[in-house]
């Protein structure tokens, strides 16, 4: 059975980073695009970064580019959001998702943005 634990949440002021990490275990890791999603307070979950299988292109909701990076080690069957710039609408419940010919699901991490 296919298992993502995230961890690298926390609070951080504006302007500060994070690196979220998700270790994935119990399937291919490299069959699968791996993603992130985040939802916050009152919101609908939202998609924020792509890394495809087999070393496609990463692509970013409009929102987080240039200030998130998603980074997928094949070795240590991980992927990382990089998060820089952190500003207070980032602030939600972060979520790693591996998507092929199942999708599983991470528990969560809770990043909040915050002076």
């Amino acid at each position: 059975q296919g298992q993502l634990v995230e961890s690298g949440g926390g609070l951080v002021q504006p302007g500060g980073s994070l690196r979220l990490s998700c270790v994935a275990s119990g399937f291919v890791f490299g069959i699968f695009d791996m993603r992130w999603y985040r939802r916050a307070p009152g919101k609908e979950r939202e998609w924020v970064a792509t890394a495809p299988k087999l070393g496609g292109n990463t692509i970013y909701t409009d929102s987080v580019k240039d200030r998130f990076t998603i980074i997928r080690d094949s070795a240590r069957s991980t992927v990382y959001l990089q998060m820089n710039d952190l500003k207070p609408e980032d602030s939600a419940v972060y979520y790693c998702n591996a998507n092929g010919m199942r999708d599983y699901w991470g528990q969560g991490t809770q990043v909040t943005v915050s002076s």
